[in-house]
């Protein structure tokens, strides 16, 4: 067994001495409430600083995590997943837990917000409830794994929970004084329709396409090649350590929301700027998008269903801003289909890729991955600006390239000025042929710290005196803040340094344009 242990805090211990009786009360408000109708949608710009001025936990993030020693993925001791990946107030999440054993356990659910730099807030706690060991599931046609696991917990969302993620901390009660506790996290979105200045998109999808649990099936575990068509992963399994670039504990059960996501959403909230959130299957259709002014994509953002990208493609021609602070977005087409249960949108399965990459390009991904490379979706980046390139991984400095631009105003840079380590692991380049599109950002990426590429940041204009800006990088949200619970990734021998002004401020650029009625909430 690899054990990921960390100090035990004295919260912690306080928590645990609250005994069965008093966590089995306070989990009560949440079971068995009725159904209730949506709040209205109307426009509410205070709603996300209000929310912040509540008070922030002091331990939320998980303490205690034991990985198996098989693969090093999951945590077998306690792990869950959710029925859902968005609700919505009124609705039922179902949580399904397994433990290694018969073992009581608590679920303490957390939003994840700003909260005076706390980065979350205490919502609900449920249990002890009685854990014990689910099956794993078998291997299904495409190498679908996908659990069938009874719930161990069902709340109905209250209708003053905000728009966020949350997460919910899965521990251990030991039956003994002086045993270890073990914990992992389940992770859920609380959505809303109400119309808000700026939508952030989660980029799940690609989370679930590179989980890799139980043992190594992930879309990329293929026999054979990473790249295969029609292989799918299910969004009823638990989320497994993150696997790629860097090894972050804080991963186990919350996908890539902490690594990658959460700084933007942290810094978004400090601001007090007006931001609800959504999973990737909220984004099939127009409307979804065309309720707020702003639509960003955060993260590592690359499975789309094709529903996505004409959703986006028909925003932008409604007006709506788009803020692509990502990289390798829009790559894989992958459809979402129904669980078996008849769940929606509980799967995804990689059928091919977008048509942006050339021939040439085609080949050198196929020698490199192997797989039935084939182009099923339209040119990504005719909605992006930019798209993916091969090579398509490394790290490289952020250079800007049009000084005078004003998305640059107020941050003293000047051409050929850097910003270290901002772009990776995966970048846009090769601008698209679109009207008005200009490169503000150009430079060299280094794929395995020895091949070149060229990533290229780029906007262009909407119809509607909108416009779509492309940062062409993942690690964008890494010069925003680093909250609680997050770690500084690194990849291919570079990394960014953190919380930088000058992404900063060329982000409330970005947002003062698309926003003009009120770039922040009031106070």
């Amino acid at each position: 067994m690899m054990d990921c242990s960390f100090p035990r805090d004295p919260g912690r211990r306080r928590f645990l001495r609250h005994g069965a009786g008093a966590l089995a009360a306070a989990s009560l408000p949440a079971m068995g409430r009725p159904a209730t109708a949506s709040p209205a949608a109307a426009r509410q710009p205070r709603l996300i600083a209000r929310e912040n001025r509540q008070a922030g936990a002091d331990d939320w993030q998980l303490t205690r995590v034991r990985l198996d020693g098989t693969a090093g993925f999951r945590s077998p001791f306690i792990e869950g997943y959710c029925s859902h990946q968005s609700v919505a107030a009124g609705e039922t999440l179902s949580i399904m837990v397994s433990t290694s054993e018969p073992v009581p356990f608590t679920i303490e659910i957390f939003r994840t917000g700003y909260y005076g730099g706390a980065g979350a807030r205490l919502m609900q706690v449920l249990g002890p409830l009685p854990g014990q060991p689910q099956p794993d599931p078998p291997v299904e046609d495409q190498r679908l794994r996908a659990c069938r696991w009874q719930p161990a917990a069902e709340i109905t969302i209250p209708d003053d929970w905000v728009s966020g993620v949350y997460l919910g901390r899965l521990t251990t009660v030991p039956e003994t004084a002086g045993r270890p506790y073990w914990q992992s996290y389940v992770v859920f979105i609380v959505r809303d329709d109400r119309p808000a200045d700026i939508l952030l998109q989660c980029s799940d999808n690609t989370w679930q396409a590179y989980n890799r649990w139980p043992d190594d099936y992930s879309l990329y575990t293929d026999p054979r090649g990473a790249q295969a068509r029609h292989v799918a992963a299910s969004f009823d399994r638990p989320y497994g350590r993150y696997p790629q670039i860097y090894q972050n504990p804080q991963s186990v059960g919350s996908g890539e929301w902490l690594c990658f996501e959460f700084p933007l959403a942290y810094w978004l909230e400090q601001q007090g700027y007006d931001v609800t959130y959504c999973s990737n299957s909220d984004c099939v259709e127009p409307a979804a998008l065309t309720r707020c002014r702003s639509f960003i994509s955060v993260g590592h953002d690359e499975y789309w269903d094709l529903r996505q990208y004409r959703a986006v493609r028909q925003a932008i021609d409604e007006g709506v801003n788009v803020l692509w602070l990502t990289g390798n977005a829009v790559f894989c087409d992958s459809p979402l289909t129904d669980s078996a249960g008849g769940r929606p949108r509980r799967i995804i399965t990689r059928e091919g890729h977008y048509s942006g990459l050339t021939d040439d390009e085609v080949a050198m991904q196929e020698g490199l991955w192997g797989g039935d490379y084939a182009r099923t979706g339209p040119d990504e980046s005719l909605i992006i600006g930019a798209r993916t390139v091969i090579p398509f991984n490394g790290g490289g400095d952020w250079t800007c390239t049009r000084p005078d631009h004003w998305i640059f105003e107020g941050t003293g840079m000047k051409q050929g000025d850097s910003i270290p380590g901002l772009v990776g692991w995966e970048h846009h380049g090769a601008p698209a042929d679109i009207p008005g599109i200009e490169v503000v950002g150009r430079g060299t990426v280094w794929a395995g710290g020895t091949r070149p590429s060229e990533w290229t940041a780029t906007i262009f204009p909407g119809p509607k005196d909108n416009f779509v800006f492309n940062a062409a990088t993942i690690f964008w949200a890494q010069g925003l803040s680093s909250p609680p619970g997050h770690m500084i990734p690194w990849s291919h021998w570079s990394r960014p340094h953190g919380p930088d002004a000058r992404v900063q401020r060329i982000t409330r650029n970005l947002l003062q344009r698309a926003l003009p009625r009120a770039a922040r909430a009031p106070d």
